[in-house]
């Protein structure tokens, strides 16, 4: 596992983190997310990403649970606060801040978490709002570092003017070889400014690990085909998108490796992203995307593969 500094903060996370996104606490069983976390720690994983809104803290609950007999300094632990908690509880003012933080460090067992993030923008609260209650947080020791996800190249600009807070040193993005956009502006805003990528659905939802045949019917135990998680990943699933990633099954032959390492090591190629976010219902799972660190490959094929996807990929 090779391991990146992540923005401006002293962090080293590994390449390879393990998100908590539609699975634990959620979609699978107890015994399957300790046997993943677990199998994670060994592989060197020592990001570990989740948020207060994954199953309404369902998914805090069981990662504090699961990880509090660790010493608190061998791993990394990410959260995130914006989409709403009750009927009331949602955005990022000054009292959700202070009221959410408080949240999932219970549910987390923990009294600091190493990364705190916007999951997303709010634009009902004043921006200078937010950023001071983040500062709060950060100088409480309630948190290391903060940082944001999807956020606008003009959000995260206005961020950094505001003087006398605390400095972002992570955004979160959707990128992938399907999904290039954070390379129009937003990783070059970020590496100006001591930012890094953490990226999140390398693999567009499983699409790029090449297991989903355009007029086929998904694997009985794929994302796809789940009550639970399959309807995220309905706009990966056009035929047209499936055919072009079946057209990248021989560039991954010819690196050497498997079409999920392929498409992990394309994102990881990009010298701003510091970690890619896998998710794992299974051990083995974990231990195939996290080969993907370190993995060299061609610039010529990955030129090719962005050919192959260019006229289906998220650009825009």
């Amino acid at each position: 596992m090779q391991y990146r500094q992540l923005g401006a903060s002293d962090l080293e996370v590994s390449a390879i983190s393990l998100g908590s996104w539609l699975t634990y606490g959620v979609g699978v069983e107890a015994d399957k997310t300790r046997a993943c976390l677990d199998r994670a720690f060994e592989l060197g994983i020592n990001l570990i990403d989740t948020a207060n809104v994954y199953g309404r803290g369902a998914a805090e609950t069981v990662l504090g649970e699961m990880l509090s007999g660790r010493p608190r300094d061998s791993y990394i632990l990410a959260t995130k606060v914006f989409f709403p908690m009750s009927d009331t509880d949602r955005g990022l003012s000054r009292a959700q801040i202070a009221k959410q933080i408080d949240a999932s460090l219970k549910r987390l067992r923990t009294d600091h978490v190493d990364l705190y993030q916007c999951h997303r923008y709010d634009p009902e609260t004043p921006l200078e709002e937010t950023m001071e209650a983040l500062s709060e947080v950060v100088r409480s020791g309630k948190t290391r570092y903060i940082g944001f996800s999807e956020w606008s190249p003009e959000q995260i600009e206005a961020a950094f003017a505001i003087p006398g807070v605390e400095r972002f040193v992570s955004s979160q993005p959707q990128y992938s070889l399907l999904h290039s956009r954070p390379e129009q502006k937003v990783i070059p805003l970020s590496a100006a400014n001591g930012v890094s990528q953490i990226v999140w659905s390398p693999l567009a939802q499983g699409v790029l690990s090449g297991k989903y045949a355009p007029g086929v019917k998904p694997p009985a135990d794929s994302r796809a085909a789940s009550d639970s998680m399959g309807n995220m990943i309905g706009g990966w699933m056009k035929p047209e998108i499936l055919e072009a990633v079946q057209k990248l099954k021989p560039l991954a032959y010819e690196a050497g490796c498997s079409m999920s390492q392929f498409a992990l090591a394309w994102v990881l190629r990009e010298p701003n992203v510091a970690s890619a976010i896998v998710g794992a219902s299974r051990p083995e799972q974990l231990e195939e995307n996290a080969a993907a660190s370190g993995l060299v490959v061609d610039p010529a094929l990955f030129a090719q593969a962005e050919a192959i996807v260019a006229d289906v990929r998220r650009a825009r």
